[in-house]
């Protein structure tokens, strides 16, 4: 006699142990990762935590008042957000009041200063020629050149910044032109250097921008009012020091985009550096993008790769190409936001190919703040800071008690269902239940730290609507296996004949509900995309804790006899199921000779 053979079916659940081992290892293993991070609590919104409320107002440049219009606060409003927001779970809100003011809300819980520079920070983004630097403070010379002895200047402290194209310059190229070749150059030839790059500049105001010399001398035919501009700013220069605020804050004010300036910065030491630039020669909206990037091929480290448009790539390779030629720090251009300079890469060779890349000492915060200027630096408007406040998080509390018992009575009204009806297979049920709660816990603890989320009061709501979209999944499939046993079948192949049935509809509306949940979170802004992204996560997850714990548990307890005996309290007894006698059974008897006796 051949022996049956094993379906499919039979086979994959020979094993349910596997499916139940891998969601233990999942859940551990992000477990750990919650512990080992240190952020073991989820981040909480500024309703639930508090914390700092920020007004900015616009202001026009003169000349340009009609620029503060809707379209234009509009679009201030989307990089404000971007800067800060990232995916638009990390609740900081950014939004308008009235007519030219932008109102930015930060959670306790993220940096706030660091948010709040991000925000501040609004002025246009310009790449502008470096002309002279130093030291500022007590250690500055009062002469636009970079100190030869002395204070090292802010390329020099960073070593290795540089900007380069697709095609990187050889180690010989970086040698040639690094900023150590501006500590043998005397202040005469670097006051030359700056004064030719002055010169150079076509635009009609050239005449009045300041020379580099220490001691300036009018260049044949120059008028007088240019000599005035340029001791006015070689007079600005001298008098600057970075190190005093209302210095920083005063630096560069009124000057245009075509006109040289004197601006701020700090090195990597986190000393203030003096400059005067010359004129603008990119625009912020110059920069199509940029990233942090880990370059793993060199030692460059972190790094910050540009791509500009068609029209930035044209400007830049011109202005590179000028730059290659000098010798530092003429060889160097400052990245200027809100007057001050962020960072003042230098260049070996022309970048024509429309990207680059600035390397250098970079740590991963440093890259990633960089790029998020780059990427999001040009606002169409300036703004000023009106006003900083304090957000109690009292009445968000509040509100959360209210929802966290509200939550609460729905899981226990759930789970009181579930013994009455369901009674033994609850026992399943509140364990998936305790499971997609204890992932959906861990998971947005990680998501705080790692994407910036933040759970705010729809949040909430959204993880207890799960609660019945989790329920629902369970009831389906609990019911296809009664239905199966209704038919006169015995509960093991109940179990698996009612899985591929109960599959189905559980996938399609698990479906149905995250494609719902994702069109809100693409569509709406603000506290909503909090509450659409927490549906859609925990919908997920029900179809993780479905497939990889209910099935596998529910196939294990079918093995047992209190549920295969069809025990009155199983929530499985045939009778009280109304089973059609007799009941079928999985294999028919093999053909053999029959006994006269029971014939």
């Amino acid at each position: 006699m051949v022996a049956p053979k094993k379906g499919k079916t039979a086979s994959a659940q020979s094993k349910p142990g596997r499916s139940l081992a891998l969601i233990v290892i999942v859940i551990a293993a992000l477990t750990g990762g919650m512990f080992a991070s240190g952020h073991t609590t989820p981040r909480l919104g500024i309703d639930l935590a508090g914390g700092t409320s920020i007004t900015l107002r616009a202001v026009s440049e003169p000349g340009q008042e009609s620029a503060i219009n809707k379209t234009n606060m509009d679009t201030a409003v989307d990089i404000m957000n971007n800067r800060v927001n990232g995916l638009g779970v990390s609740e900081a809100e950014v939004q308008t009041q009235g007519d030219r003011n932008i109102i930015v809300n930060i959670p306790k819980g993220t940096n706030s200063k660091e948010a709040r520079a991000q925000v501040g920070t609004t002025a246009k983004l310009y790449f502008r020629p470096v002309l002279a630097t130093e030291l500022s403070g007590a250690a500055a010379t009062g002469s636009p050149t970079p100190s030869a002895s002395g204070a090292s200047d802010k390329a020099t402290d960073k070593a290795t910044d540089k900007v380069t194209g697709t095609d990187k310059a050889t180690d010989d190229e970086k040698a040639s032109s690094s900023p150590s070749d501006a500590a043998s150059a005397s202040a005469t030839t670097q006051g030359r250097a700056v004064t030719d790059a002055l010169k150079a500049d076509p635009s009609p105001s050239a005449s009045g921008k300041a020379t580099g010399d220490a001691s300036p001398s009018p260049s044949a035919g120059a008028s007088a009012s240019g000599d005035d501009a340029t001791a006015k700013l070689q007079a600005q220069y001298a008098a600057l020091d970075c190190t005093k605020k209302a210095d920083r804050a005063k630096a560069g004010d009124g000057a245009k985009p075509g006109d040289p300036t004197v601006a701020c910065g700090q090195n990597s030491q986190g000393q203030w550096q003096k400059y005067i630039l010359g004129p603008a020669a990119v625009d912020g909206t110059d920069v199509d993008q940029a990233k942090a990037v880990f370059n793993t091929q060199t030692a460059a480290g972190w790094t910050v790769t540009m791509k500009f448009t068609d029209s930035g790539s044209k400007k830049f390779a011109d202005i590179t190409g000028k730059l290659a030629q000098n010798q530092s720090p003429q060889n160097q251009f400052a990245i200027v936001l809100d007057n001050e300079v962020v960072s003042d890469p230098y260049v070996s060779q022309a970048l024509t190919g429309g990207n680059a890349e600035i390397s250098g000492s970079f740590d991963q915060e440093e890259a990633q703040s960089l790029a998020n200027m780059l990427s999001y630096g040009a606002l169409p408007l300036s703004f000023k800071e009106d006003s900083v406040t304090t957000v109690t998080a009292a009445l968000g509390g509040e509100q959360l008690k209210a929802g966290l018992i509200a939550g609460a009575i729905g899981l226990a009204l759930v789970v009181l269902y579930l013994l009455l009806y369901y009674r033994g297979l609850s026992f399943i049920a509140v364990a998936s239940l305790l499971v997609s709660a204890g992932l959906t816990y861990v998971i947005m603890a990680l998501l705080g730290p790692t994407i910036g989320f933040a759970l705010n009061l729809p949040a909430v709501c959204g993880a207890i609507v799960a609660i019945g979209i989790t329920a629902d999944s369970f009831i389906v499939y609990f019911e296809r296996v009664r239905d199966e046993i209704r038919e006169g079948r015995t509960l093991r192949p109940a179990v698996e004949r009612g899985w591929p049935r109960a599959r189905r509809t559980i996938l399609v509306s698990d479906f149905v509900s995250f494609l719902a949940a994702a069109v809100l979170f693409i569509v709406t802004v603000g506290k909503v995309q909090g509450f659409a992204f927490t549906l859609g996560l925990t919908t997920l997850l029900d179809v993780v804790v479905v497939f990889l714990f209910t099935k596998p548990l529910l196939t294990l307890m079918a093995r047992r006899k209190f549920f295969a005996s069809g025990h009155k309290w199983s929530g499985l007894d045939p009778k009280s199921l109304g089973a059609k006698p007799p009941l079928r059974r999985t294999r028919r008897p093999s053909a053999g000779p029959v006994d006269p006796k029971e014939a």
